[in-house]
């Protein structure tokens, strides 16, 4: 593709999928530029052999800026927030954010637009998979995360079919593995656990993916994306009783007792209605955080092997991986301390 030739993109390149983006791109030699806002941490990214730019996806001149001279953009500009009080600040940067990018793209005359949306956007299925035919059925009980992060995907696809965005978006289960720098919540909870220091679970259920494999997805589909399409990079479904006795069994500790979906949900109920009472702000338990954690059945990956050929890694290998750079990295901090 000419675009290999040509500088390319990543936004949101600090964070767990955007870094390994970039990783992947610069291992096979490509020309990358990162935009990042100042404050970014770039532990994820440093010495890749890559160009930093400064900016912000609010900031249109800094995004068209950025992409001047680019094939590709992967966007990977994500506001996770969901416990936020003031829901503004998610609205804003998950959609306008994505909408300033799409205007600079279209002016720069980018030649493919690859966006990372969720696997929020999907329908709920509680019968089989889901695929990415089935229409959003839960906007009734989507909180204002979910909302805003459909609304990015819609605004997508509207851009692809009304205005010509080469655009292609990947609805990116919740994602696992090495070289979590933040770390993200559930992943870093992978290694609590495993290292014995999260003594007690909740009995839910998630689709899973490697984040190497997310990123490979978002490269496949640069060159294997069908334009104004979606594709669910999701691989295995698996409850949690099963990945903690996975990831416990691998360091010799025992597996966390369970607490049940109804109970846990009832004490976040409660815990809920009094953050509101006292005046509390942004608290993380909440029954959105608790009904997303188990709303998730199984994703088909069907349409992303068959057109991206995508195949992702077995989820052992990914717990594996990921266990053993938590320990690495802990290792590290201790030697560190101790020079």
């Amino acid at each position: 593709m000419e675009t290999d030739t040509q500088t390319t993109l990543v936004t949101g390149g600090s964070g767990f999928v955007g870094s390994h983006i970039v990783r992947q791109l610069a291992a096979q030699g490509r020309k990358v530029r990162v935009l990042l806002r100042r404050s970014s941490n770039q532990a994820a990214i440093k010495d890749l052999p890559v160009e930093i730019v400064y900016g912000d996806v609010l900031d249109p001149d800094s995004l068209r800026a950025a992409m001047d001279g680019c094939g590709t953009v992967f966007y990977s500009v994500v506001d996770p927030r969901f416990w936020l009080t003031d829901q503004t600040p998610i609205f804003r940067n998950n959609v306008e954010g994505l909408v300033n990018a799409m205007d600079a793209a279209l002016a720069c005359g980018i030649r493919r637009f690859v966006f990372t949306s969720t696997m929020g956007t999907l329908a709920i299925n509680p019968d089989g998979p889901v695929t990415e035919d089935m229409p959003f059925n839960w906007l009734d009980r989507a909180p204002p995360y979910i909302r805003a992060r459909l609304e990015a995907e819609n605004r997508l696809l509207a851009y692809c079919r009304d205005k010509g965005l080469p655009g292609v978006a990947l609805c990116i289960a919740n994602t696992y593995g090495p070289e979590d720098f933040q770390p993200t919540p559930h992943n870093h909870a992978l290694w609590e656990v495993a290292r014995g220091a999260m003594p007690i679970g909740v009995d839910v259920g998630q689709p899973t993916v490697d984040i190497r494999d997310a990123a490979q997805a978002a490269l496949l589909a640069e060159k294997h994306g069908r334009i104004g399409e979606r594709y669910i990079i999701a691989n295995e479904y698996v409850r949690n009783r099963d990945l903690y006795a996975m990831a416990t069994r691998l360091c010799g500790n025992k597996p966390p007792r369970f607490v049940p979906y109804k109970l846990a949900y009832g004490i976040a109920w409660v815990a809920e209605r009094a953050m509101k009472l006292l005046g509390r702000k942004d608290f993380l338990v909440s029954t959105d955080a608790m009904y997303l954690s188990d709303v998730f059945r199984e994703l088909d990956h069907g349409k992303a092997q068959r057109e991206l050929g995508w195949n992702p890694r077995p989820l052992e290998e990914t717990v594996r991986d990921a266990i053993a750079w938590f320990a690495q990295r802990e290792r590290d901090s201790v030697a560190d301390r101790t020079d």
